[in-house]
């Protein structure tokens, strides 16, 4: 979750950066994936056609119809040159009754090909709408082990980039694939037709396009794959520097954040530059290739035309069709690169789709109603890995609504008790019961939505200061929003602002103060009306003045609701029914304020540490 401060050093490689973001073994500078399985990756892609499939029937009848006027106009312009060219006389009523026909098809490829890219826009759009609604939900269901390990930006790269590769893949190639096939057994069997021995000289040159194609697939689908990745990495040092630009300019790093773009920006270039100088190898080669081929048919029809096998409007019928078939070949191998780039974007998409969720709720596992509030840890372990564990052995118990504040070192397990109560996580061994139940008996969704969860970084939300509150509650009326805001002592500063409640929020309330937007994240709790509540770090980064407000404001919160605080400030934890101290996944010392004073150990010590500049003392 959010806030997270425990040591996961044993779940992944993570090193926290001034940007603020994380990096784990896939980060820059990880080892470049190949793509898996084309095959594959195009038959599951398929699969997202779904209810397009009729309409993309519809689609091909028109291809095929266009296809079909397209392979009859070269047959017309042959019989047009020979109604011009036999015995030295023009027959005009052949003349003018072909070309009247050729305008027809002229016209009428024209209609059919608007209609095609129309109606394939659409399903284009449609499938690449659906796919993205699929990894967004799928994102949704993720664990939160997941994102500990991931940058957001590489995450928003496969939302963006690789489905707009997808997007461009579909609309351009499908219908360019399914007329270039017609096209191309067309145009042959109208050559074998027309001359069975200028097929065979056409035909030479079919073998050298087969090798080109393939020997540039080979080397383009690694490139594309890899400029895929590239491009998420870059994302992903673009938005962890912008979200975290104070700490960079705190910290004065803002040359090495540049080095470091320059050098992922740099991989990215030299990997975008191999792809696209691989890919534009193709068509000039392809040219040469053809011009070849013209020139075979040419010498070889003149040859054919002067020993009068064959007249000049076929040899001209069949250099259109030779054109013809080599035009589809010609795009098939340009469709190859796009499809490259497609499927790569496919694949990074799909490896998210197969990312396992969140495990599902325990067969006959019930909702929770009405929870009283009664937490009982009984042997809980747990570590992000097996090897390394963070809690050892913890056994507590809190009582319906009572406080129980967690204190101790950074690292030490406190967000982690509170993860596994919320089943961010669930343990490795023990139980944790919840009214008397072990909480992987109740539905996950129910659980959460017993708990409301204030931390150190309170998210805020783009929108209004109402949207924010109501997120907790979005069928809340706007009476409900104010007097929760007035509970929390957040009216205060909300009916000073010029549009109150409907203030436009920035990213992350970056136009409010800490205080006030912690005071809006109370609101936003205290509305949702949870029957628990967990304050992690809550006042640990506002001035005394602002904390005293919040103080206030949380203990009308807690007031009958069983709560869990972690704290640093441990004068905001003295009225705490329980103070457990954790120390490397152990409970150390528990007992309330005074008892723990009395002890004077550890928590005594860190009082003492804590207050001893104070003037009194302690």
């Amino acid at each position: 979750m959010p806030g997270e401060k425990e040591n996961r050093a044993g779940q992944a490689s993570v090193m926290v950066r001034p940007g603020g973001g994380m990096r784990g073994h896939g980060g820059r500078g990880g080892p470049v994936v190949k793509p898996k399985n084309f095959k594959g990756t195009l038959k599951r892609l398929w699969h997202y056609f779904g209810k397009e499939r009729k309409l993309l029937t519809t689609i091909f009848l028109f291809i095929l119809i266009d296809s079909i006027i397209t392979l009859s106009a070269p047959y017309l312009i042959g019989r047009s040159i020979d109604a011009m060219a036999v015995g030295g006389k023009v027959d005009f009523g052949l003349l003018e009754s072909t070309i009247l026909v050729l305008l027809i098809a002229y016209i009428a490829d024209a209609l059919l090909t608007f209609l095609q890219g129309w109606l394939m826009a659409g399903v284009s759009q449609r499938i690449v709408k659906n796919l993205r609604s699929s990894l967004f939900k799928k994102l949704q269901k993720l664990p939160v082990s997941f994102f500990d390990t991931r940058t957001h930006g590489e995450l928003m790269s496969r939302l963006s980039n690789d489905i707009d590769n997808v997007s461009n893949t579909i609309s351009q190639s499908t219908t360019q694939l399914m007329s270039g096939a017609i096209v191309l057994i067309g145009s042959l069997i109208m050559m074998l037709y027309l001359s069975p021995i200028l097929t065979l000289a056409s035909l030479v040159t079919v073998p050298l396009v087969f090798l080109l194609t393939r020997t540039i697939a080979s080397k383009t689908k690694v490139l594309f794959k890899n400029q895929q990745v590239q491009l998420g990495k870059l994302n992903g040092h673009i938005e962890e520097t912008i979200s975290g630009i104070q700490v960079v300019k705190a910290f004065n790093y803002e040359e090495k954040a540049i080095e470091e773009f320059e050098e992922v920006n740099a991989k990215l270039r030299q990997v975008g530059l191999k792809a696209q100088i691989w890919s534009g190898f193709l068509m000039p080669i392809m040219n040469v290739i053809n011009n070849l081929g013209f020139a075979i048919v040419a010498i070889v029809g003149g040859i054919l035309a002067v020993k009068s096998l064959i007249t000049i409007g076929v040899i001209a019928s069949f250099l259109s069709y030779s054109r013809q078939f080599v035009r589809p070949l010609n795009d098939l191998a340009n469709i190859f690169n796009v499809l490259q780039s497609g499927v790569a974007g496919a694949e990074r998409v799909f490896e998210i789709l197969d990312e396992q969720e969140e495990p599902s709720d325990k067969k006959g596992a019930v909702t929770l109603t009405n929870p009283k509030g009664h937490v009982v840890f009984e042997n809980v372990s747990f570590g992000y890995r097996q090897d390394v564990p963070i809690l050892k052995n913890v056994s507590f118990e809190s009582k319906i609504g009572s406080s129980t504040a967690l204190v101790g070192p950074t690292g030490a397990g406190k967000t982690t008790i509170v993860n596994l109560l919320t089943r961010f996580y669930d343990v490795t061994s023990g139980k944790i019961y919840l009214d008397g139940k072990d909480i992987r008996e109740y539905t996950r969704d129910s659980l959460r939505k017993c708990f409301g969860i204030v931390l150190q970084d309170t998210y805020l939300f783009s929108g209004t200061i109402m949207e924010n509150i109501k997120y907790g509650k979005p069928d809340a009326t706007d009476q409900e929003v104010e007097a929760a805001a007035a509970m929390a002592n957040a009216d205060v500063f909300i009916k000073r602002l010029p549009k109150q409640y409907d203030t436009l929020l920035s990213e992350n309330g970056g136009n409010l103060s800490q205080g006030q937007r912690q005071l809006l994240a109370i609101a936003r709790v205290i509305l949702a009306k949870p029957s628990l509540l967990i304050l992690d770090e809550a006042t640990s980064s506002i001035d005394t003045r602002t904390e005293l407000h919040i103080q206030d404001a949380l203990l009308k919160v807690m007031e009958g609701r069983t709560s869990f605080i972690i704290a640093h400030r441990l004068n905001t934890i003295r009225e705490a029914d329980t103070i457990m101290v954790i120390d490397h996944g152990e409970i150390v010392e528990k007992g309330n304020h005074e008892e723990l004073m009395g002890k004077q150990g550890i928590y005594y010590n860190m009082f003492f540490n804590q207050f001893k500049n104070v003037e009194g003392g302690i």
